[in-house]
């Protein structure tokens, strides 16, 4: 897992069938002084987040995993809200 920010939206007219009804945000992945690395990323929200939010998020096979036995297509998706920047280990 790794750690990322909500910037933004992701608006989808067409889409998978069995994405009907999920949420795409767009993440920041960022490092331990909760600054910016690469590029941002489309994730497949599996929490509730929203814009501004600390995340933690994962890639690959194990992005499907929160969906359980629906068949998701997703290779990026967010898994778990931080609900305090105070608790995130800092570089000193």
């Amino acid at each position: 897992m790794q750690i990322a920010r909500v910037i933004g939206n992701v608006v989808s007219t067409v889409k998978n069938q069995s994405l009907e009804g999920r949420k795409f945000l767009i993440i920041q992945t960022l490092d331990a002084d909760l600054k910016p690395i690469g590029k941002p990323l489309v994730a497949l929200d599996s929490v509730g987040a929203g814009i501004g939010e600390l995340v933690f998020w994962c890639r690959g096979k194990e992005a499907a995993f929160p969906f359980k036995r629906d068949d998701v297509p997703t290779d990026c998706t967010i898994v778990g809200i931080i609900d305090s920047e105070n608790h995130i280990y800092k570089k000193q």
